[in-house]
């Protein structure tokens, strides 16, 4: 396994911190900021996907 490199922690306020990361061969990462030995692997389009559908509010009904 590649080395992952954590982005800083994005933490919302009154919610859990979560960190994005990469590694050098094209894999992308979310982890609960803190848990980072467990994290949601994927392809860095996929990651992206998710945050723009995210950002365009496709996911509010999960709140």
């Amino acid at each position: 396994m590649a080395a992952i490199s954590w982005e800083e922690p994005y933490c919302a306020e009154g919610n859990n911190c979560f960190r994005i990361g990469t590694d050098s061969e094209g894999n992308a990462y979310i982890a609960v900021a803190g848990q980072e030995d467990q994290p949601l692997t994927d392809t860095r389009e996929a990651l992206r996907n998710l945050i723009l559908e995210i950002k365009a509010g496709k996911a509010d009904h999960l709140l």
